[in-house]
Order: structure tokens, then sequence, then C-alpha cells
């Protein structure tokens, strides 16, 4: 009897404050070469998003390397402070929710959680680095009154070797900037973030293996999903902290739900359907939840009419079948 009244208390707890919130239906905005016009705006209200991730760019040399360098001439206009304030300010001139997602490119697309010092002297020398590259941009993030502010992505060995630094550089993050505090975990990470009680929401990066088929069918991936969202909504419950896919979506390619995360550049095996059927899978399956806050579709490229296309198998569903999906959940949630 006990029990079941504390998981009524807990769920009753959680939809309060889900209830407060609205969904967050949102894409993430590529940083380009140029600056955002209102025509590439237009396409996202088009789709029913009400929110964007916007994702300036520092550069690590390699793995190994403690030095972040960041907003400079020879980055991309979008990778850079003018770049990301540009598009923070005419995505708020059009009414939609931002979350700044400063991120970390390794040379050669090394995979950012492996990122680690090899001496005491170097991982000081980085979270040096990385407070200055984070502080930046929450300072930023507060100038433009940006809603979200996502402080890291996909960093598990540096959050696993360095915990005290994360406490303490959310503490400072925190005492700049007074919007809503996120982190970008990867899919087999987030269970094991530790500062998660520190922000305000659990953030995923969806790309769990769901199935070993070629073109697994909506009800197969639901079904995929099951054993992910008992632990998601578990873990959202226990912290009474939404959960948002700060990432989420899929290839137009064969298989593209067996490893989700997989980016190679492959164009031969393009495949719509499997798309289309696993964005609709992830939307049936937590949309609805009271628990879970929505996401970032990842990813969408400022000029659309350039963009995805039939014949195109990454990651973006603009001009697919999974865009006209993506429009109507919005529109309906």
């Amino acid at each position: 009897m006990k029990k079941l009244l504390l998981f009524i208390l807990l769920t009753l707890q959680l939809s309060c404050i889900s209830q407060d919130k609205k969904k967050i239906n949102g894409v993430s905005f590529v940083a380009s070469r140029d600056q955002a016009s209102q025509e590439h705006v237009e396409a996202l209200l088009r789709i029913n998003a009400e929110s964007a991730a916007v994702m300036p760019f520092g550069f690590i040399r390699d793995v190994a390397s403690p030095e972040i360098i960041f907003d400079t001439e020879r980055q991309w206009f979008g990778e850079t402070k003018k770049g990301a304030k540009q598009y923070i300010e005419l995505l708020h001139k059009n009414g939609l929710r931002v979350m700044m997602k400063p991120q970390i490119w390794i040379w050669k697309g090394t995979f950012t959680g492996t990122l680690k010092m090899n001496s005491e002297e170097d991982w000081v020398a980085l979270e040096a680095s990385y407070t200055k590259f984070i502080m930046a941009y929450a300072e930023l993030a507060q100038e433009t009154k940006t809603e979200f502010f996502c402080i890291g992505t996909e960093l598990e060995k540096f959050i696993e070797n360095r915990p005290e630094y994360w406490n303490g550089l959310v503490k400072k993050i925190r005492a700049v900037y007074k919007g809503e505090l996120t982190y970008a975990a990867n899919w087999d990470e987030y269970e094991r973030t530790p500062f998660w009680g520190d922000l305000d929401y659990i953030g995923v990066d969806a790309y769990f293996p769901l199935s070993d088929e070629k073109t697994p069918s909506v009800e197969q991936l639901v079904h995929g999903w099951k054993p992910y969202k008992e632990k998601l909504m578990t873990l959202s419950r226990n912290l009474e902290k939404p959960v948002v896919f700060t990432e989420y979506g899929y290839r137009s390619n064969d298989y593209t739900a067996k490893r989700p995360w997989l980016v190679d550049h492959s164009k031969d095996d393009v495949n719509l359907e499997a798309q289309a059927n696993a964005t609709k899978a992830i939307f049936e399956s937590f949309w609805g939840e009271d628990w879970f806050q929505g996401g970032f579709v990842w990813k969408w490229f400022i000029d659309h009419k350039s963009a995805g296309g039939g014949g195109d198998n990454r990651f973006t569903p603009q001009n697919k079948p999974a865009e006209e999906i993506i429009r109507s959940f919005y529109k309906n949630h």
C-alpha cells in the first residue's frame, strides 16, 4: 500500500511539473556559412516547430588535446558568437523558443565521449579552456534571453574523470544565466550522468538501437522502445525531472534503427520508409507521456529548399516523407 501511494505521489508531482511546461517541438538548426533569413525560419513554422537548437562550435585537434578553439574568423558564420546571436534574434522574432547548445568537434570526427587527457596538467588546461568556451555562450544566452542552455554534448569521459569540475561549472553557469539548463547525454551514457539533480531537464541524444530489420515497421519500433522507455520514465520519476531528447532522428537508409548513431558517407542505400517509420514510432512512444518534454530533430539545414530530398540518405527529414510526419505530430502535440 505504501509503495502504491508513493508511486501515485511521484506521478502527480511529475505531472504537475510537466503540465506547467509546453512540449518542446524543436529542430536542430544547423550552423551555416551564411546568415539565417526570414525564408529559412518560415520553413520551421510550416512544420509547426516552436523551438530550435542553435549550435555554435568549438574545435579540438585530437582526443587528448586540452585546447578548444572557438569563435574565430576561420569558422562558418553560424558556428561563431556573432552567428549564434543573429540566428537567435531571428528565431525569437518569429516566436520560437531557443536552446543554445555549444558543441565540440574533434578533428576527423572522433567521438567526443572519448575526450580524455593524459596528465593532470592537461586536465586542468582542458577545464580552463572548456570554461572559457561554455561561459562565453552562457553569457550570450543570457544576453539574448535564450530559453534553454545545454552545458555540454556527449562528454562522458570528461565528466567521469572530472565530476567536481562539472559540479562547479553548473554553479558558474547558474550565476550568469537565468534560463533552464540541460546536458545532452549520449543514449548509452545518461544513466551514469551524475549531475541531473542540478539541472532542469534530463537531456538525452536518443540514438537507441531498436531493430535489426532493414525496414522495420512502426509496430516493431514501438516494441523496441519499450525497455528504454521504462528506464527513462523511472529515472524521470525518481529525480522529478522531465526528459528532453536533446537530439533525436534517423537517417533515411537501410537498417536505420539498428545503429542510429552511425555516420558514414555511403549514398547508395536510400530508404525513406525506414526513416518515416522510425520518426512516427518515436512520436507514438513518447509525445503523449507527461514526464516527457519533447525534443529537437537532428538535423535541420537552414536552406530548406536545397536540403534532403528523395535521393538523400542522411539524417535530415527535409523534403522527405518524415517531414510530413513531423509536421502532423508537432501540430497536434
